[in-house]
């Protein structure tokens, strides 16, 4: 039996946000027709990820639509899921960092006005105390660098610095007046509005329905998808 693949997205109190995760979702229905694929919401919006779940049959693959490994793919989600069944219930990696997020990334920054140069690029994500997170947030920085040919650093919305708009000044005191900001969230929302009110040059809009967002957020599913076919091939059977 084909699992349906269950995107589990943050909350968010601005409905542009819900409706941009709603049509990444059926985006990525058009790569995959057939595919059942049903939202969750870690807070603030329904369904939550237990009513989600306990209307979906036969195996389900949860797929974060987090860009990095914080401690909602670590510790709220894998805690969501506690009484489900092991065998029924996978669920992913974040979609970050990968090379689909850099090539959308890129192509957000061009639709936003900035040149194929290589002028300096902040990318800026949400805030997190999380190693991990933040570790994987500069390895999408290194991978972002490396598909543009160009300086990228990393900046955060909250928490510890350094901030969007230190991170810019950092690049003009050096020299580089021409300063681009990345925006490293998925959807519109508050962050994603904190971001629009920096010195940058150019700043692009959030991931939302990028078709390499799409594609990847298939890739994370397929991955986890194989051992349910092996599970259920009649080899393994055997």
């Amino acid at each position: 039996m084909t699992a349906t693949l269950l995107a589990v997205a943050h909350g968010t109190r601005d409905p542009e946000g819900v409706r941009t995760v709603l049509a990444l979702l059926d985006e990525v229905r058009r790569l995959r027709p057939g595919l059942r694929v049903e939202p969750a919401w870690l807070g603030l919006v329904e369904p939550s990820v237990p009513e989600a779940l306990s209307s979906l049959p036969g195996p389900v693959i949860a797929v974060p639509l987090l860009l990095a490994s914080g401690y909602h793919v670590r510790a709220d989600i894998p805690a969501l899921l506690a009484d489900a069944d092991p065998g029924e219930v996978r669920v992913t990696p974040a979609l970050g960092p990968s090379p689909l997020l850099a090539h959308a990334l890129a192509s957000r920054l061009g639709e936003a006005g900035r040149p194929p140069d290589a002028s300096p690029v902040v990318l800026a994500a949400t805030g997190s105390s999380d190693p991990r997170a933040r570790a994987d947030t500069t390895e999408s920085a290194r991978l972002l660098s490396r598909h543009l040919n160009a300086p990228v650093s990393v900046a955060y919305a909250s928490g510890e610095g350094p901030t969007p708009t230190e991170a810019i000044s950092a690049w003009h005191t050096t020299g580089h007046p021409d300063v681009s900001l990345a925006t490293h969230l998925l959807a519109p929302g508050h962050f994603a509005h904190t971001l629009t009110r920096t010195p940058a040059r150019w700043t692009s809009s959030p991931l939302g329905t990028h078709p390499s967002v799409a594609e990847l957020v298939l890739r994370r599913y397929d991955e986890a998808a194989v051992p349910h076919t092996e599970a259920n091939s009649p080899a393994r059977a055997r």
